[in-house]
């Protein structure tokens, strides 16, 4: 039996979508998105240049730091989406040190839909030979000999992953721990 890579993977991501995720970012607010549960942690900030970018560093601390919402939600706007649209689909030129980072809620979300779709739509015009094609240099050289369709899992993947981070912070915040 023949497998429709480019349908069953975008049909888990777009299941995850429509009944997790999209729905889970309904009404969230500038506090909550800059909420910082504990002392520490990384966040999105406006640098000098006025641009917003997340906290990092390099090599990361082991364990790493707690990440707010705003660098959650921004690492799938930025890094997860953004970037690999242009990289795989656009002029390559985005990067995560020139990609002006969600500055709000309302940014944020916006950057998502817009991400998503963009992405949704460019996987669904990859046939089997294209989902089968080596990655190359569009990616870090780890990725290179993987096929798309191993990149295409794996971003479903860091998708599930931080969208259920984002949805705890959303518990823990409701809960009444980002009032205090």
């Amino acid at each position: 039996m023949a497998v429709n890579w480019t349908g069953e993977t975008l049909a888990q991501l777009q299941f995850y979508w429509e009944y997790s995720l999209w729905p889970r970012l309904d009404g969230l607010t500038d506090a909550e998105y800059l909420w910082e549960p504990v002392p520490g942690c990384w966040t999105v900030r406006r640098r000098p240049d006025g641009r917003y970018a997340p906290d990092g560093a390099l090599p990361e601390p082991d364990p790493p730091p707690v990440t707010t919402l705003a660098w959650r939600l921004g690492h799938i706007v930025v890094d997860v989406l953004e970037t690999r649209v242009d990289w795989h689909f656009g002029g390559r030129t985005a990067t995560r040190e020139t990609i002006d980072w969600p500055s709000g809620a309302e940014d944020a979300r916006a950057r998502l839909h817009a991400a998503y779709h963009a992405w949704c739509a460019h996987v669904r015009e990859l046939d089997d030979e294209a989902m089968s094609a080596p990655v190359g240099a569009a990616e870090a050289p780890q990725w290179a000999e993987f096929p798309m369709v191993a990149l295409v899992l794996h971003l479903n993947r860091e998708i599930v992953h931080h969208g259920a981070e984002i949805a705890l912070l959303r518990d823990l915040y409701r809960a009444g721990y980002g009032r205090g």
